[in-house]
């Protein structure tokens, strides 16, 4: 798979994902408005959607490496749905051995009725021991268990009335409504290893992998069959700086496409929120010429 456009932009929020040494440092003081305002240039500017990740309790242990703030994916897009008409809303990702798939089905299926069907269910298995173990969730066995939540979830996001008989998830005879109003949400699965990829091709809809290079993509791309209309959304090896480095922008978008990337994931060299908006513009710009 190479060669392809990238067909789509979208937006690595700031502010509600924090990483060590790779946030910038107004977004310390940024605040809801701060987000509401880039929520609303990235759909004016046709960006395709927005993310949030989740982490519920970092462990002091690994914040340093991690980070510790991540804002509640739920409660972040609601606001933003209420702000916005059209843009999507990706989670990026919701960890499924925290949630039963029935939770997941009613919270996010309500967020996707609110918003007018703009949910993306981004999903991963999870790698954080010390997180599964303050929530009391099994670790070991956690890939055969988001198997079967996939599988679950895709029984259940859409029905009012959802059954399914799986190896950990079993239901039927139950109520859920509201459900999503979209009649297939699309799930993406995150990760950074090529079993990821193969989970998301065999039980997803699309694959949104977190600190791997194009290359590197490119090449599990390469040993792997996608289903057709397979998203894959891949961010660059370095932030864009579509102001002061357009030819180099142009390119790193170029290598995303060559990669395999159906969306590109916005990183920006950034200063303050104006200069993120100022980006934001830039880049959209940029790849409409393209």
């Amino acid at each position: 798979m190479s060669g392809q456009a990238v067909l789509g932009l979208s937006v690595a929020t700031p502010v509600v994902t924090m990483m060590p040494r790779a946030h910038a440092r107004w977004e310390e003081s940024g605040t809801i408005e701060d987000v509401g305002r880039i929520a609303t240039a990235a759909e004016r500017l046709g960006y395709h959607h927005l993310t949030c990740s989740e982490h519920i309790g970092v462990p002091h242990s690994q914040a340093e490496r991690r980070g510790a703030t991540y804002w509640d994916p739920l409660a972040t897009f609601g606001y933003l749905a209420a702000r916005t008409t059209r843009i999507r809303f990706a989670t990026n990702v919701l960890v499924l051995g925290y949630h039963h798939p029935l939770e997941i089905a009613k919270r996010y299926g309500t967020l996707d009725r609110l918003s007018g069907g703009r949910l993306i269910l981004g999903v991963g298995v999870g790698t954080l021991k010390e997180e599964f173990d303050l929530l009391g969730v099994p670790f070991d066995d956690r890939g055969a268990r988001a198997d079967d939540a996939l599988r679950a979830l895709r029984a259940c996001l859409s029905q009012a009335e959802p059954a399914y008989e799986g190896s950990y998830h079993a239901f039927g005879g139950l109520i859920v409504d509201p459900c999503a109003q979209q009649e297939h949400v699309p799930i993406w699965v995150g990760g950074r290893t090529l079993r990821s990829l193969r989970r998301a091709a065999a039980l997803s809809d699309g694959w949104c992998p977190f600190g791997i290079t194009a290359l590197q993509a490119q090449d599990w791309l390469s040993r792997v069959a996608l289903p057709s209309g397979f998203d894959v959304i891949l961010g660059p090896d370095r932030p864009f700086d579509p102001i002061q480095a357009p030819e180099a922008t142009m390119k790193a978008l170029s290598r995303l496409g060559e990669a395999g990337a159906t969306v590109a994931s916005a990183r920006f060299v950034h200063h303050s929120l104006q200069h993120y908006l100022e980006q934001l513009e830039a880049l959209a710009e940029l790849h409409s010429r393209s």
